[in-house]
């Protein structure tokens, strides 16, 4: 098997670095977005709705770019995608430090940015989760994507942070700048590390694998794989519940902050420290849900039973999490825990058992895609 050799087993260690380090980096220039909200609302003299027309510029490509990326397979390799929309990613950042002080008048001109922004963003996910499902077994992604997931927790968080803290240290443009810069040196580590399969190492690929059959399947019957309809009806389902997940994830991760320095009169770096309290706890839940899941072989029990958590976390978030800082961190995190734990799967491990290892790229892309229309 190839995953005894050596030489396997170190660039699969080096792509696992690589693309972990790739999705970390695309959040770089993603979450500045959310920490600076309240001040670029007040550089550009525009009311709540007219800041979130920006973001949902963003969120609106970056929903087409993810159907786009899932049929980019059969022209571009997934490294080839990643090295493009990391480095678009680093001039629109870049482009937006400019608009910021230019002001009001560039208003427009941010929303195209933005718009181009989304679309580059939108590579990172689909084509990273191809890659590592180029390096892996079906029967090791739980645990491999536990741990890999963690990217855009521990990347979140970071991400946050650093734009908190440079925005009181050097202001609103160097928030923008200054993420694109560490996103450039991940391009740097892309670049030399990020092989796309084994083949491209010179090594033999793994095995192909059948999308696993119900236990209660005929066995006369047909594998489920080779019935292109029943995996895409499985697909399409997973991408609706995705939806739901994404709808609250958002809702909370993009306004958060914001809620923490208006409602509860705290400086804005402060509030962008809290507000990781969303990444943080939900950092545990990707951990926690991708080992239940190997263990209990089943992903639909986990998802299901974090769903509930998250249904009850997000009632208590309405009763009562208004009702002061502490409360609104405290349920804020415990939603991060429910919620980042299923969506972990089902854009991550799960999509690459229900797709098999070819079609990876296109069953990430597509539900992801579907699930982006929650935003």
């Amino acid at each position: 098997m190839p995953t005894t050799d050596p030489l396997f087993r170190r660039a699969r260690f080096e792509v696992l670095v690589a693309t972990w380090f790739s999705y970390a980096g695309f959040y770089m220039t993603r979450k500045v977005f959310g920490i600076i909200k309240a001040p670029l609302k007040a550089r550009l003299g525009v009311d709540d709705l007219g800041v979130s027309h920006l973001w949902t510029a963003f969120l609106v490509t970056y929903m087409i770019g993810q159907f786009v990326a899932a049929g980019m397979g059969r022209r571009f390799t997934s490294r080839q995608a990643l090295l493009g929309g990391m480095s678009v990613s680093v001039v629109a950042n870049l482009v937006m430090s400019g608009w910021v002080g230019v002001g009001p008048k560039a208003y427009y001109l941010m929303i195209a940015t933005m718009a181009i922004h989304g679309l580059a963003q939108a590579m990172g996910w689909p084509h990273n989760v191809a890659m590592v499902a180029n390096w892996t077994h079906r029967e090791e992604r739980g645990r491999v994507m536990a741990l890999w997931g963690t990217c855009y927790q521990l990347g979140s968080i970071f991400a946050k942070a650093f734009a908190a803290f440079i925005f009181g240290w050097l202001g609103l443009a160097w928030s923008f700048s200054a993420s694109s810069m560490v996103l450039m040196v991940v391009v740097g580590v892309f670049l030399f590390f990020g092989h796309n399969d084994p083949q491209s190492r010179g090594l033999s690929p793994l095995p192909e694998e059948e999308v696993p059959q119900p236990a209660s399947q005929p066995a006369e019957q047909p594998p489920r794989s080779r019935d292109g309809t029943k995996v895409f009806g499985t697909i399409a389902a997973m991408g609706v519940i995705y939806f739901a997940f994404k709808f609250i994830r958002y809702a909370l991760d993009s306004w958060s902050a914001m809620i923490l320095q208006e409602r509860f009169a705290l400086k804005t770096s402060t509030a962008g420290y809290l507000s990781t309290a969303f990444d943080v706890v939900g950092f545990i839940g990707v951990v926690a849900a991708g080992f239940w899941s190997d263990r209990l072989r089943s992903r639909v029990k986990v998802i299901f039973s974090m769903t509930v958590g998250l249904s009850l976390a997000t009632i208590a978030m309405w009763w009562i999490g208004l009702s002061s800082a502490t409360a609104f961190v405290v349920f804020l995190g415990l939603v991060g825990f429910t919620a980042m734990g299923p969506d972990s799967l089902l854009s991550g491990a799960g999509a690459m058992d229900v797709g098999s290892r070819k079609r990876a790229l296109a069953a990430a892309g597509i539900i992801n895609g579907l699930g982006a229309i929650g935003p």
